[in-house]
């Protein structure tokens, strides 16, 4: 028998739903490059539904406790007394989403002795101290490509939002005005414009499919340049670094991994560097950017604007200087977590235990660490090391 450790984020604050919107989710069986969808022998729940809240809890319970596995579900991750930590002592598999993320730190990982497996249900496992897992021989896996689309039609929303000057002129409309040279005074036409993104993988290219019929300049910077036949069927400009890149853009998307190298990329002297004016979209992880930095741009005019779902650490604490700076667009982490989304990453994750309590081995484009190093998807995406440091600032979230 194991003990399976479920962090997942709170309910609805009107209840868990007893209906939904839409009476079901369109049938998909391929992800746009030809990898397979999930593959568990079974689900227990009805896509569409609410799985990534604790009561949703991800439709494992009656597979898990039919199995006779014990499945222990929580919402409360962050400080020294928290849920997490009391269930964590004696876990072997630790199941989290990046979107409300247990912190596996190396502090947190010596307390484990039998955690094995680390299972992030979405993509991006930079919540666990990946060296640390390394050494202990965790394998840590996701469930790559699960919600890459939904991220990549985020991010567009999001550029058009800023661009368009979308969510002040709603608020006119709430506040039941029609201010419409305030809501022009800010608002442009995307077309034309120059837009990169940095990284091109799965969300990165999926982004740049989608920008192409704006008719915009698309550039690119990436460790993995794209073949010749797809830069030229978008009309992609590469660029060896993003210093390069940023200095020619009117829109910067970030679509990279958060790993060391990448750790407060976006500071004030990369910030300096852009365009006057231009926009910044921030959908990976909200390390990549300076906090500090990126408030200072848009209060100097340097940004004309700023929009994401990420944050560091997530959830942050209320007096997070996101939530007040000027001209920004900032939402929960949602981008990855639409119902459709969920659906996949939660069959995702039951293909993964299924393999695990087999003894089969896990998809390769699912491991991010296998025996002691990075594998799979990991060895293509990540580096070695920790970006976890500074999380327990998350406690103060519901303190605040």
């Amino acid at each position: 028998m194991a003990k399976v450790l479920c962090v997942l984020y709170d309910d609805p604050v009107t209840g868990y739903p007893k209906s939904y919107p839409r009476d079901g989710l369109p049938r998909l069986e391929r992800y746009p490059d030809g990898q397979t969808l999930p593959t568990p022998e079974r689900i227990d729940f009805q896509p569409g539904a609410l799985l990534g809240s604790v009561t949703g809890g991800l439709g494992l319970r009656k597979f898990l406790e039919g199995a006779g596995h014990r499945l222990a579900v929580t919402s409360d991750k962050d400080g020294a007394d928290c849920a997490f930590e009391r269930e964590l002592s004696d876990a072997d598999v630790v199941i989290s989403q990046p979107f409300w993320p247990a912190y596996l730190t190396a502090e947190r990982i010596a307390k484990a002795p039998k955690l094995k497996l680390a299972i992030t249900a979405g993509i991006g496992s930079d919540h666990v101290d990946l060296q640390a897992a390394m050494k202990r021989g965790i394998t840590v896996a996701e469930v790559t490509y699960c919600n890459s689309v939904s991220v990549s039609e985020h991010v567009v929303m999001m550029i058009l939002a800023l661009v368009r000057n979308y969510i002040p002129s709603y608020n006119w409309v709430i506040q039941q005005g029609w201010n419409i040279a305030d809501c022009a005074a800010r608002s442009y036409d995307l077309e034309g414009m120059t837009v990169g993104s940095v990284a091109a993988g799965r969300i990165g290219l999926g982004v740049l499919k989608r920008l192409k019929p704006f008719d915009v300049k698309l550039h690119y910077t990436d460790r993995h340049r794209q073949p010749d036949k797809v830069e030229r069927e978008l009309g992609l400009t590469y660029h060896p670094n993003v210093e390069s890149m940023v200095r020619e853009c009117d829109v910067v998307t970030i679509n990279c991994p958060l790993h060391p190298e990448t750790e407060h990329m976006f500071n004030d002297a990369l910030i300096a560097k852009m365009k006057r004016g231009a926009y910044l979209v921030n959908t990976a992880r909200g390390k990549i950017c300076d906090r500090d930095a990126v408030a200072r741009a848009l209060q100097s005019g340097q940004l004309a604007g700023y929009a994401g779902d990420v944050w560091f650490p997530q959830p942050p604490p209320k007096d997070h200087p996101w939530r007040t700076m000027p001209n920004h667009g900032m939402t929960p982490h949602i981008s990855g977590t639409s119902l459709s989304a969920q659906a996949r990453y939660a069959a995702g994750v039951r293909e993964i235990l299924e393999c695990w309590f087999a003894g089969r081995p896990i998809r390769s484009e699912y491991l991010i660490v296998d025996g002691g190093k990075l594998a799979g998807t990991g060895a293509h995406s990540y580096s070695a090391g920790n970006a976890t440091g500074g999380s327990e600032e998350a406690a103060k979230f519901r303190r605040g």
